[in-house]
């Protein structure tokens, strides 16, 4: 929308040679959803594979560090979503999760409510390992993952009922009074998010 639809890719490389990096990428922090719940839906409206490490800060803390070459690899960043989970009381929303502490590499399931786990890896597990593991599921998935149609996938979401509640409340506050700003019509309240 800031760039326009045309010649927007020129624009981005424009900005982007105006202010280079000033670190590598290849040590780019992991990113980490603020739940479980959030990291499913988002890795579902994304459509991508979804990482959940799970274990005691104690557990994870070396593999936060270690996991940032791998997910920066140029052949995985941006394919996957990544959560840190200390503890798996939202584990019954995933089939197959493992209650050790671990790597699971997850399929969101088509409204990010459930999911499946493709692989399960050790904590412990060499760098090449998790790589080898998740670009094996990314090819798996998206062999069987049918592309989605955003419009008719949020139709089908509203004639099923999903909704998906999140922290902050849907829409946007056009006026500038503090108060969202629903708009009427068919849309109603929850303009826009049934069906994700």
């Amino acid at each position: 929308m800031v760039l326009g639809r045309f010649g927007a890719a020129s624009r981005m490389r424009e900005f982007a040679a105006i202010y280079p990096a000033k670190e590598s990428t290849a040590q780019a922090l992991v990113p980490d959803f603020f739940s479980l719940r959030q990291a499913l839906n988002v890795a579902s409206a994304d459509q991508r594979v979804l990482v959940v490490i799970h274990g005691s800060d104690d557990q994870t803390k070396p593999l936060r560090e270690s996991l940032q070459a791998v997910c920066n690899d140029p052949s995985l960043i941006g394919r996957f979503h990544y959560d840190f989970e200390k503890s798996l009381k939202e584990q019954k929303t995933i089939r197959g999760l493992k209650a050790a502490a671990g790597i699971a590499i997850v399929r969101s399931d088509e409204f990010g409510l459930n999911g499946d786990v493709m692989a399960h890896l050790p904590l412990d597990a060499e760098p090449a390992t998790i790589k080898r593991a998740l670009l094996t599921a990314n090819k798996e998935y998206a062999r069987t993952t049918e592309q989605k149609v955003y419009s008719s996938h949020v139709a089908k979401g509203t004639q099923l009922g999903v909704y998906f509640e999140g922290n902050v409340e849907y829409g946007e506050d056009r006026d500038g009074d503090g108060e969202i700003d629903h708009r009427g019509g068919s849309r109603g309240q929850r303009s826009g998010q049934r069906g994700r």
